[in-house]
């Protein structure tokens, strides 16, 4: 038997099921292997789902969730983790006992309360849980306008408007903040990555013409911890994630799947799955 002397970046996705594929862990998946990454699971709920709308959502028991969590990390081991849909208190608290316990230090939360479709995931009590318990663990947070909107408990209405956003975001707790401003009127989109320490890096891209957006914000979330488990820091992590986003969206603008917002064409231009060497190897 030949000796190991390699490994492969890990990155896990806490986040739901998307049974049509096109976001939640599904995505994820498809991102983690596009950008040579291996990637692992522990679903938070299943929903019945596709281009036009979620149907039925089915949360998975918290222990389930930590049985998941508890079977992956303590055999194959994690280097980045995507938190998606988290859609109850009891599913938030056992995310945060796994960072803690497992000491995982590169985490990237979507937070999932609003899908493309306009479908509510994320139940309203709920929310300050999940500032109180996974803002301050997290590395970066990367909610879009409506979900920073339902945050700070106003709207965003401007590109101007995004740095003071993204403080209230950051005086929540959190590390550092990614606030994506698609939803913007004009041509172009611009996202603003804002940290704790008083670093900013605003990101601008041509607009891209397309009804193939679901998903959009998972693929982000998941490219960013693609790239933190590859061993890129936070801003280099965000900007190489987002080109990948945006490539993908231009890849599948003319494709029609599904009657309604169909899914970025993750696979692209797929890279090789990457090998790390094995510590002491």
């Amino acid at each position: 038997m030949t000796p190991a002397t390699y490994r492969y970046a890990r990155v896990l996705s806490i986040a739901g099921s998307d049974s049509g594929g096109g976001a939640g862990i599904q995505a994820d998946l498809k991102t983690f292997s596009a950008l040579g990454c291996y990637g692992m699971t522990a679903i938070t709920a299943l929903t019945a789902q596709n281009t036009v709308g979620v149907s039925g959502i089915h949360g998975v028991p918290p222990e389930f969730l930590k049985a998941q969590i508890r079977a992956v990390v303590e055999d194959i081991g994690v280097d980045a983790v995507k938190l998606g849909m988290l859609h109850a208190p009891e599913v938030v608290e056992v995310v945060a006992w796994a960072i803690d316990h497992y000491k995982l230090d590169k985490v990237v939360l979507d937070p999932v309360m609003v899908a493309t479709s306009g479908d509510r995931l994320m139940a309203a009590e709920t929310v300050q849980v999940l500032v109180r318990e996974l803002f301050p663990r997290a590395t970066v947070v990367t909610p879009n306008l409506d979900e920073a909107a339902l945050l700070v408990g106003h709207a965003v209405d401007g590109v101007d408007a995004l740095d003071g956003a993204a403080s209230e975001l950051l005086a929540l707790g959190a590390r550092a903040v990614l606030l994506k401003g698609g939803h913007l009127p004009g041509k172009d989109v611009v996202d603003l990555l804002a940290e704790a320490d008083g670093e900013r890096l605003r990101l601008a891209s041509e607009r891209i013409a397309s009804r193939n957006l679901h998903g959009t914000g998972c693929t982000l979330s998941s490219a960013i911890a693609a790239h933190l488990a590859l061993g890129y820091a936070l801003p280099e992590a965000v900007e190489r994630a987002r080109g990948y986003v945006v490539a993908a969206m231009a890849a599948g603008a003319d494709v029609q799947v599904g009657a309604g917002h169909g899914p970025l064409n993750h696979g692209f231009a797929p890279v090789p799955t990457v090998r790390l060497p094995l510590p002491g190897a």
